[in-house]
């Protein structure tokens, strides 16, 4: 033991005696000081330590001097060399073996999203180019279940009974008449729409009657009167064909985010509204869309050209983008995933409708400007 961890002794003072009177004498000279020989601690009697086979085991030697280890342990012999030793000590710090990598997860059920999409997709196409009138009635009941779907999570979540007949009815209408009458036909049915959602809901007690009426015009806005571009795009007379090209330009643009995105996906685009939506995702919409919108406008709108293709396919991006994250925003406020559930891998009719709905009068008034209205 180290004499210094008891302080450093005076010059000349080898301590009191320990062997009583007459055992030890203290020498004299002028290092010796009685005062200073009071206020010294005497050393520690150290016990003779059995040697373990020299220095290496100095260290083993000293660890068995303090503390708990003060008891009567045997002395583990050393193995021979090629002698397998007896009870081994593990590892105080065994390397735990790397946890196998996980596949990343698309986080929905692809099958029963594809089966779905595909099964909309030729209901869409069958009734598209046989009956226009037929398409017109699908758009029809988008929007009743679509409003249906938005106006039962408002009441769900906030308490907001936005009055469901009237708009339903009233958007049933606004599609009819913007087939019929075009933009025209399209304003009048949706303020007449609007004034019935405010008389409407004056038949209920006045409380939540601002909150209400705000909900059901902004709903006669978002849903009904968006879809009705769709319609105003079958109107045309290659419209079948501009109804294609704004579904494969927004259903594009979906897919090339959904999957660039998701393989190389890792800045976020807009983290507090949809944290699953990253920069790499809308560069693969925007560069989808743009490929589609050349092919589309060059082979199947009467008298379009390729460039016109790119600059509708980035300005269906755009849209499509914004439209996704209004809907996530709205969600987020209602604090849900989903909409509905009516369709399996997708949610409901409103979640298939989000990107859709703002994208319609954007490709509406690019074609036109590009070819006419037709």
């Amino acid at each position: 033991m180290n004499d210094s961890s008891w302080g450093t002794p005076q010059t000349g003072y080898w301590g009191p005696s320990d062997q009583g009177p007459g055992r030890g004498a203290v020498p004299a000279g002028p290092a010796y000081d009685a005062h200073q020989a009071q206020q010294t601690r005497p050393m520690p009697i150290v016990p003779d330590v059995p040697e373990h086979g020299g220095d290496q085991d100095a260290d083993r030697g000293a660890a068995r001097l303090s503390g708990p280890l003060f008891r009567d342990e045997p002395t583990r012999a050393r193995p021979l060399p090629g002698e397998v030793p007896q009870n081994p000590e593990p590892m105080p710090h065994a390397p735990q073996p790397a946890p196998a990598p996980q596949k990343k997860s698309a986080g929905r059920d692809l099958g029963a999203a594809i089966g779905v999409g595909v099964g909309l997709g030729a209901v869409i196409v069958a009734s598209l180019f046989f009956v226009k009138a037929v398409f017109v009635g699908v758009i029809a009941v988008a929007v009743v279940v679509g409003l249906w779907e938005l106006t039962t999570r408002l009441d769900e979540r906030k308490g907001i009974k936005a009055p469901l007949v009237p708009l339903a009815l009233g958007g049933a209408a606004m599609v009819v008449a913007g087939y019929a009458r075009g933009a025209e036909g399209a304003w009048v049915a949706m303020a007449l729409t609007a004034l019935a959602v405010l008389v409407w809901r004056m038949t209920a007690p006045p409380e939540g009657y601002l909150k209400d009426v705000t909900a059901g015009v902004f709903a006669v806005f978002y849903v009904p009167f968006l879809a009705t571009f769709v319609a105003m795009l079958l109107k045309a007379e290659d419209g079948p064909w501009r109804v294609l090209t704004f579904l494969v330009l927004t259903v594009v643009s979906d897919t090339g985010a959904y999957a660039v995105g998701w393989r190389f996906g890792k800045h976020k685009l807009a983290p507090r509204i949809s944290p699953g939506k990253t920069r790499e995702g809308l560069l693969g919409a925007v560069g989808f869309s743009m490929a589609a919108g050349a092919l589309c406008m060059q082979f199947l709108i009467d008298d379009g050209q390729w460039w016109q293709g790119l600059l509708l396919g980035l300005a269906v991006a755009a849209s499509a983008t914004l439209g996704d994250l209004g809907e996530s925003m709205i969600k987020r406020d209602l604090g849900i995933k989903d909409m509905g559930t009516l369709l399996p891998g997708h949610g409901g009719i409103m979640d298939r409708l989000d990107s859709l709905l703002p994208t319609a009068p954007v490709v509406w008034l690019l074609l036109a400007v590009f070819v006419g209205s037709g």
